[in-house]
């Protein structure tokens, strides 16, 4: 009877500070002005704005705090990959904290549920399952963003070598290579293409090159045919000839990769569905074969 008073005691207590880390006091005024004074960059410092509500913002800035405090905030790899997902550092580290705090109270609900209905489980087993979950629900949502960058810098890939067909379409009709780039670049709809109207639009306010635009791009979106597709069209100079063939043969380059990559995947997927089928025959194998095994045992 012990136990379940102290873990509801001390679920109780965890409950209570989560409740007033949640209903905080408000911000101080000198810092809310130097914020507004100077607000933080998209990919520099890691306290992005936090669109949510207001306990909730006030979290995330308290965990900002304490990752900066420990020496362990944003990195350039994690900063740009939640600046490609739309993901701000603040959310991040409440996910992460949700995370671990529900994989380490499901387990003592569960235990004490069953203490009071009288079902009793080795404390021991309850203690190491939480702390087993804490750690494996801390890193969700480190798993989830990764599957979300890849899957964005996959959408970012396919409309790039849809980009430089339609850039190749263009230059066949007889325009020039940046009215080319620009047309093309008009022509599609998304976040990759508003990306390449962005990067552009950038390089002629900035007086630069569409081609360093875009290696600036494929190293803030992590895709490397773009960086590929600058460095090609530097070698190649200021002859148009020559930049015309760079870029149909990058389009033509990347075309046979989305090739090889939807082969690839299709031949994953006819993998991935012989496994519920091999696991379906072996079940229907155990099932005819025990009785005869069952009764061959008990006839010795």
């Amino acid at each position: 009877m012990i136990v379940p008073l102290v873990c509801g005691a001390g679920l109780g207590l965890a409950a209570w500070l989560l409740a007033r880390v949640l209903w905080s006091a408000p911000p101080n005024l000198v810092a809310a002005l130097e914020t507004l004074e100077h607000p933080p960059t998209a990919t520099g410092r890691a306290a992005e704005q936090f669109d949510g509500p207001a306990p909730l913002a006030g979290l995330g800035r308290r965990l900002v705090g304490v990752t900066d405090l420990l020496g362990v905030g944003v990195g350039p790899r994690l900063a740009r990959d939640l600046d490609l997902v739309g993901l701000s550092y603040e959310r991040y580290l409440i996910d992460k904290l949700l995370g671990a705090t529900t994989g380490l109270v499901a387990p003592l609900l569960v235990f004490v549920a069953l203490n009071t209905v009288g079902v009793a489980l080795p404390l021991g087993l309850i203690v190491l399952v939480a702390l087993g979950l804490m750690i494996g629900g801390f890193f969700v949502p480190d798993l989830t963003l990764r599957a979300q960058v890849t899957e964005r810098r996959g959408e970012f890939a396919h409309a790039f070598a849809l980009y430089l067909e339609l850039v190749s379409l263009v230059l066949a009709g007889g325009g020039g290579i940046e009215t080319s780039l620009v047309e093309a670049a008009d022509a599609g709809q998304g976040w990759a293409f508003q990306a390449l109207r962005a990067a552009l639009a950038s390089a002629r306010l900035t007086g630069r090159t569409p081609w360093e635009a875009f290696s600036d791009l494929g190293e803030r979106v992590g895709v490397p045919a773009l960086r590929e597709l600058a460095a090609s069209v530097t070698l190649a100079g200021e002859q148009g000839a020559k930049v015309r063939a760079s870029l149909t043969a990058k389009a033509a380059s990347l075309r046979e990769h989305e090739v090889r990559d939807a082969e690839a995947d299709a031949e994953a997927a006819t993998e991935r569905m012989t496994i519920p089928l091999v696991m379906l025959l072996a079940g229907f194998v155990v099932f005819i074969g025990y009785p005869a095994m069952q009764r061959v045992l008990t006839s010795l």
